[in-house]
């Protein structure tokens, strides 16, 4: 099983790795740095190198056996197993995914409703909430996200039991992904004082890195499900 080291440390950028597998689309390495699509996260892009040779890793997704798949451009080369790789993450665009996800995070406290879906981007990323009620304005969404943003609280992640979890159905905000279970425990992701919910993706340490947002657009996506559309400012 590969060491998930974007789990353990956001903020690693390379790493050296080696190679557990090769096949048509591209490789396992025993440990990664590289974020797999999930939980409306696209996978990280970037680069591996080894002696003799380079590729483009263009996308990274899950694989089977609770494995990475580092998705290679196609007429790249590709490493053979067993070998010593250097892998370069793509540092600017995942860390406008962290900004973007916890700004997601923030989001999700400010406006009171069952989240049904969502997905970060890099210009733009969105949360869809079933509303009840009226819908607020989206001068007032952005206020009220930038005043706990400029709180600059810790963003920290904590660890429970699917049991626990089982137990408080509050902790997943979102109706139409449940997180992984039947490993034991399950990843949640806590800002201070505002969030605390379950989530596998990648986040700034602290909300002041996330910087100004705005919310750009509301949209209508049923009799009470409404979108909610984000921008770093």
């Amino acid at each position: 099983m590969v060491e998930e080291l974007f789990r353990q440390d956001a903020y690693l950028k390379e790493t050296d790795a080696t190679v557990t597998a090769a096949e048509e689309r591209g490789v396992r390495l025993d440990r990664s740095i590289f974020y797999p699509t999930g939980g409306g996260q696209p996978g990280d892009t970037g680069l591996l190198r080894w002696e003799g040779g380079e590729a483009k890793v263009t996308d990274t997704i899950k694989a089977d056996g609770n494995d990475v798949l580092l998705v290679l451009a196609p007429d790249a080369m590709r490493p053979a197993v067993g070998t010593t790789v250097h892998a370069v993450l793509d540092w600017e665009r995942r860390y406008l995914h962290m900004r973007m996800h916890t700004a997601l995070h923030v989001m999700s406290a400010v406006i009171k409703g069952n989240v049904t879906g969502g997905q970060v981007g890099v210009d733009k990323s969105r949360l869809d909430f079933n509303l009840e009620g009226d819908v607020p304005a989206k001068e007032w969404v952005t206020e009220e996200i930038n005043k706990l943003i400029a709180l600059d609280r810790p963003v920290t992640p904590q660890w429970v039991t699917d049991e626990e979890l089982t137990a408080r159905p509050e902790l997943v905000k979102t109706m139409s992904v449940r997180p992984p279970m039947g490993a034991g425990r399950v990843r949640l992701l806590s800002i201070e004082g505002i969030d605390l919910q379950a989530c596998g993706g990648t986040h700034v340490a602290r909300t002041g890195e996330i910087g100004r947002v705005e919310c750009t657009k509301i949209e209508n996506k049923g009799k009470m499900n409404r979108r909610f559309i984000i921008a770093l400012a």
